[in-house]
């Protein structure tokens, strides 16, 4: 028996219970299908007009299904392994380690929007490959789980919206130092070092190259607690690039970085007309 299973359940025989399921768990019951293959499952968790996002896949409810039968045939099983999980109103946010059908490690996002008849409706993700330790000896999902500060969901919110606008859009670098406790920065990007120090050296070293990082549109910042994501735009060495960037915030200041960047596909290319974001 999986962790999923442990914890909600193995048997979704008994409609009754469907309804006192939380969002969260809905999520997590229809990622654990790519693993078990369950396509009844997955076809119940989901609304008829599903839409989809990532741009290598079909839209719709049948799109999903046809994956996950896809999956399940694979000669290689499917591994799915969530670390983090958190909710915001109708959606839910995820970060989760993939191994799809024996493809290799993939490092996740993803976002899902559940619609008034508590069906998932909507989704979004960013995917990367999963990598070795970061300068700081820092994985891209290791660091703090708990979630903390409830009542300031919005206030932390705020504030990343804040970060966002002034600092990575580039408004006002000059306020960059207001939204850390001195140096005191723990970071999860494979290539950064800890601390504001560290970001200033990769950036740096990104300038010597001629590599810009650019946020150009923030399209989405969920929060849940000490925790906010944020959904971006922007290019990055000129090329077109979705940012998902999740924050935690300790005492009205970020306390720590995870971040997933993924190049988005030429739309020649895309599988459906949804766009990425």
């Amino acid at each position: 028996m999986n962790i999923f299973q442990k914890l909600f359940g193995s048997s979704h025989e008994d409609t009754k219970e469907e309804p006192q399921m939380t969002n969260i768990q809905k999520a997590l019951d229809l990622i654990n299908t790519f693993a078990t293959g369950d396509t009844e499952r997955a076809a119940s968790l989901l609304a008829e007009g599903y839409i989809q996002h990532n741009l290598a896949y079909g839209t719709g409810r049948d799109a999903f299904v046809g994956s996950v039968a896809y999956l399940g045939s694979a000669p290689v099983k499917t591994t799915v392994k969530n670390i983090r999980a958190f909710a915001d109103g109708d959606k839910v946010f995820l970060q989760t380690i993939y191994n799809f059908a024996g493809a290799g490690e993939q490092v996740a996002f993803d976002i899902f929007r559940m619609d008034g008849d508590g069906r998932i409706a909507e989704h979004w993700d960013n995917l990367a490959a999963l990598a070795a330790p970061n300068p700081s000896g820092h994985t891209q999902t290791d660091g703090t789980m708990t979630i903390t500060d409830l009542d300031k969901t919005e206030e932390n919110r705020k504030l990343v919206k804040g970060f966002l606008f002034d600092v990575m859009q580039g408004n006002h670098p000059e306020k960059t130092p207001d939204y850390f406790d001195g140096d005191s920065y723990i970071q999860h990007n494979t290539g950064i070092a800890d601390g504001l120090s560290g970001l200033g050296a990769a950036l740096a070293a990104l300038a010597e190259q001629g590599i810009q990082m650019i946020y150009t549109t923030v399209h989405q910042v969920l929060a849940q607690g000490n925790f906010v994501l944020a959904v971006s735009e922007g290019t990055f060495g000129g090329a077109p690039t979705a940012y998902y960037d999740l924050w935690r915030v300790e005492n009205g200041k970020i306390a720590e970085h995870w971040d997933v960047m993924e190049t988005i596909a030429d739309q020649s290319t895309w599988a459906n007309d949804n766009g990425k974001f």
